[in-house]
């Protein structure tokens, strides 16, 4: 892959590619069809549209978008205001009360002020029929985010890894852990966060990280726009 140093440069240059012209055009004729597939269409690229390239401080990979109505909005484990907290994410709260000082459980799910302080919020395929959990797997969004993460560990240093789950974790088997940190726990879902994503620590162990290379801790309290 070529130098690129935005996501636009990185996204027109998959652009050319079949698979992902075969994956764009797949999920456009679902949509077509009278398919509803989320997230909506101007929100599936939005985890790059938040977290320029540049910017990118720490990732954080999930599978796929939620496949609820009004839930997915084009960042991982996010829900849009208004929007019950899903469970995993009330896990990933309950973590971060027992880890960050002064946390309280937000009333929201929405991830947006994460995504704006260097968080890429990653799922690994980027579409979801409605009701249908991995229903566009294996149409060509794995190769995609496999080159993204791609651009992410070729050009920035010292980001912060966090693999949650046997999925996430086999997807970041490429990361360069002599230029990256890697963090990984079970995946803090209701079925496997007690095994050890509760305690695993990753928020502050991820800040530790951030100040030793001199970086701008990440504010983990999510906050809506109007606050």
């Amino acid at each position: 892959m070529t130098q690129a140093q935005t996501w636009q440069q990185v996204l027109a240059g998959e652009k050319q590619q079949d698979y992902f012209r075969e994956t764009l055009a797949y999920v456009e004729q679902a949509r077509a069809n009278g398919v509803t597939v989320f997230p909506p269409k101007e929100d599936v690229f939005n985890a790059f549209r938040y977290t320029e390239l540049g910017d990118v401080k720490v990732v954080i990979l999930g599978q796929d978008p939620y496949h609820g109505p009004h839930q997915a909005h084009g960042l991982c484990f996010s829900v849009l205001p208004g929007v019950k907290t899903p469970p995993s994410l009330v896990n990933i709260y309950k973590e971060l009360a027992t880890d960050i000082e002064g946390f309280t459980t937000p009333s929201h799910g929405y991830l947006k002020s994460w995504a704006e302080q260097g968080v890429l919020l990653l799922n690994t395929v980027l579409t979801v029929e409605q009701g249908k959990a991995h229903s566009h797997a294996k149409l060509g969004w794995e190769t995609f985010t496999d080159r993204v993460i791609e651009a992410v560990n070729q050009q920035c240093q010292g980001v912060v890894f966090l693999l949650w789950g046997a999925h996430a974790q086999k997807k970041g088997k490429a990361i360069d852990r002599q230029r990256h940190h890697v963090l990984t726990a079970p995946h803090p879902s209701p079925l496997s966060a007690h095994r050890g994503f509760f305690g695993c620590q990753h928020f502050s162990q991820t800040n530790a990280l951030l100040q030793a290379q001199g970086k701008t801790p990440i504010d983990w309290q999510p906050y809506l726009e109007a606050e």
